[in-house]
């Protein structure tokens, strides 16, 4: 199929307007949604509130626009000034854009999981981020 100079300015404009808008706007064009969140748990010293958790967490993945879902503990790893792993438990997951993101968090299987799940921790923090 032959290319249509037409098509070709076009879609530059479109990348050039996104880049004038700065670095984000560009990404948010193409980039992935990557959703990190880190939970303290009320009890911290309970292995039964983890692996509850952890269990609702591992739910989510039937949330049919989660592209990839991870779940993890603190790693034994070397302990230096730049590493907090006070947290108890983290799940990473991707989405193929902000759109899927929203959806996620509006969805019954992510409401649901708060609403069974809320009580075992105390502290959330998450972190969302665009690839770029």
């Amino acid at each position: 199929m032959p290319v249509n100079r037409r098509d070709i300015v076009k879609g530059a404009a479109l990348g050039a307007a996104a880049m004038a808008s700065g670095p984000a706007a560009a990404a948010a064009l193409d980039g992935k949604i990557v959703h990190h969140v880190f939970f303290w748990l009320k009890n911290p010293g309970s292995a039964a509130d983890r692996d509850a958790l952890i269990a609702g967490l591992r739910k989510l993945a039937k949330v049919e626009v989660v592209r990839s879902l991870q779940i993890g503990v603190p790693a034994s790893t070397e302990q230096r000034d730049v590493v907090d792993s006070s947290f108890h438990v983290s799940e990473l997951m991707v989405f193929d854009n902000v759109v899927d993101q929203k959806t996620y968090q509006d969805h019954p299987v992510h409401k649901d999981f708060v609403a069974k799940c809320e009580h075992l921790w105390a502290k959330v923090i998450v972190y969302d981020m665009v690839t770029v």
